[in-house]
């Protein structure tokens, strides 16, 4: 992990949204939500448990996060949902997220 990305993993913010996980290139390779995006996005940078290898590379490669705050957990599922289906991040298995949409 970059000194820069060490930075701006501790000044995320706490509230609802989205995150994007982003390599050198700035390619986005992962859009994920979060209640907290501080503790869901700094959990990936943590080395407490094991974690399945598709994870582990995708920390790997990641140099940049970019976040985006909503107002409620609802408006960052259907952001979450529009830009994994615009982007089509590669680490975001079969292209879509995990939630069911009515």
């Amino acid at each position: 992990m970059t000194d820069a990305l060490a930075d701006k993993l501790k000044h995320l913010p706490t509230g609802p949204g989205v995150y994007q996980h982003k390599d050198a290139d700035g390619t986005t390779l992962y859009v994920g939500k979060a209640k907290n995006l501080r503790a869901r996005v700094r959990s990936y940078f943590q080395n407490k448990q094991p974690r399945e290898a598709r994870i582990t590379a995708l920390v790997a490669k990641v140099v940049d996060v970019e976040v985006i705050v909503t107002d409620t957990e609802a408006e960052a599922l259907i952001l979450e949902n529009n830009l994994i289906k615009e982007i089509r991040p590669r680490y975001n298995v079969l292209l879509k997220d995990d939630k069911t949409y009515p």
